[in-house]
């Protein structure tokens, strides 16, 4: 196929691109949710997929526009139909299945964790399988080992909350907007990372990690602390723990 269109919607951005024969990416569009759920300080779900329904066809034109196409020229569509929200998906599914039903074209449901392992060879095309990739990406954290095109086996996995969610909640915690991830990384920048003694995520024992007790240690140092080490001390150690 000459023009395929992808269309993403799991949690809280609307995203359309457009690649040319297999590898090309010819636009990229994403309309980020930030702003509307930093009110609450995390993703709501029915805010996420009532903003996709707003903002789904503006980016899906966006990206046709950027790529220099018309809606003729696409020849598929794949569209991101697991895991993720399940509001958000139906968004982009409903959307996807509409077009193609409309231009009588093949559209295909994709993983969107094979999505983000696919990912890797638009930075190194000449990449070949096997080879071992690290999904940190919002509700997940995951060690995978590549073996072919379709063919993935987990290594490791978090045994309760993702690398992303600890994150943020622990930036909640010190008083950070939302998303935390850029601003804690922006103070660890300038803290100590040995100033705060944190467990690690990763459990020495198996190739898995947990960040539930990463969690519970920073709100019971916080408590404790009442300020008087340094953000930018608490936010290095956090970092340091989690990475």
């Amino acid at each position: 196929m000459k023009h395929v269109m992808g269309i993403e919607t799991s949690c809280d951005e609307t995203s359309a691109a457009v690649l040319a024969e297999g590898w090309r990416v010819l636009s990229n569009i994403v309309a980020s949710q930030a702003d509307l759920h930093a009110r609450w300080g995390g993703v709501v779900p029915e805010a996420a997929s009532r903003r996709h329904v707003e903002q789904v066809l503006p980016v899906f034109h966006d990206a046709l526009d950027a790529a220099g196409i018309s809606l003729a020229d696409v020849e598929g569509l794949a569209v991101t139909n697991r895991p993720g929200l399940v509001g958000a998906l139906l968004v982009g599914v409903s959307a996807a299945k509409a077009l193609a039903y409309a231009r009588r074209i093949p559209i295909v449901g994709v993983h969107h964790l094979d999505g983000h392992l696919a990912s890797v060879r638009l930075a190194q095309p000449d990449l070949k399988p096997p080879y071992v990739c690290l999904i940190v990406s919002g509700g997940h954290t995951e060690l995978v080992l590549v073996e072919g095109e379709s063919a993935r086996t987990s290594l490791g996995r978090t045994r309760d909350d993702a690398a992303g969610e600890c994150f943020d909640k622990c930036a909640r915690l010190l008083g950070l907007p939302y998303p935390g991830g850029p601003h804690v990384d922006r103070l660890a920048a300038a803290g100590n990372p040995e100033r705060v003694p944190l467990p690690r995520a990763w459990l020495g024992d198996s190739l898995d990690f947990s960040f539930s007790g990463l969690k519970t240690a920073v709100l019971r140092f916080v408590e404790s602390d009442a300020g008087r080490t340094p953000i930018e001390d608490v936010a290095a150690s956090l970092q340091a723990a989690v990475v």
